[in-house]
């Protein structure tokens, strides 16, 4: 997060990358079952948005969420991304900013 990263998309996750990501404040989005970057014809330069995330603010964790990736030619590619946030505790640290954020909170009651 510190580096401007949001959210990581990837085909899967090691349990602990995927904490690693929570913790540190970045959204775990899984690609769908059978699809990855190549399937979809990402080559990881695009601009990508991404819709229905708010609804984490709710308190709700989505089974997906829409992503648009836009290349510099502007060629979109819209799909659906699993969110792998999995507990509760998880989304109170993604929804502070991360596990250091939420502590500090946490201490100033």
């Amino acid at each position: 997060m510190l580096l401007g990263v949001r959210a990581v998309i990837a085909e899967s996750y090691e349990r602990i990358h995927r904490s690693n990501l929570i913790g540190m404040g970045v959204l775990p989005l899984q690609f769908p079952a059978g699809t990855d970057a190549d399937s979809l014809g990402l080559s990881g330069e695009e601009t990508f948005t991404i819709s229905g995330v708010t609804e984490l603010n709710k308190g709700v964790i989505p089974e997906t969420v829409k992503v648009t990736a836009t290349a510099s030619d502007g060629k979109v590619t819209n799909f659906d991304a699993l969110v792998r946030i999995d507990t509760p505790g998880e989304l109170n640290y993604y929804l502070n900013g991360g596990i250091m954020q939420y502590v500090l909170r946490s201490l100033k009651g």
